[in-house]
């Protein structure tokens, strides 16, 4: 995933992005989510689980874009 890329996402995002994100494969990216390891600050709706943007920028030292 380019900068460009990582600097566009939404302020929520699925497991597989943020994965693809940080170059982790999926199943390793769940697995971790599963046993409160994943990088990222993580959030359960429900049998949702999504990943904060912002946490994975602060992580990948990606510069929060003007108005975020």
């Amino acid at each position: 995933m380019s900068w460009e890329e990582l600097r566009e996402l939404p302020p929520l995002v699925n497991v597989v992005t943020a994965a693809r994100a940080l170059g982790v494969g999926r199943d390793k990216a769940y697995r971790m989510v599963k046993d409160g390891q994943f990088p990222a600050r993580t959030l359960s709706l429900g049998s949702v689980t999504k990943v904060s943007t912002a946490s994975l920028w602060e992580l990948l030292g990606v510069e929060r874009p003007a108005g975020r």
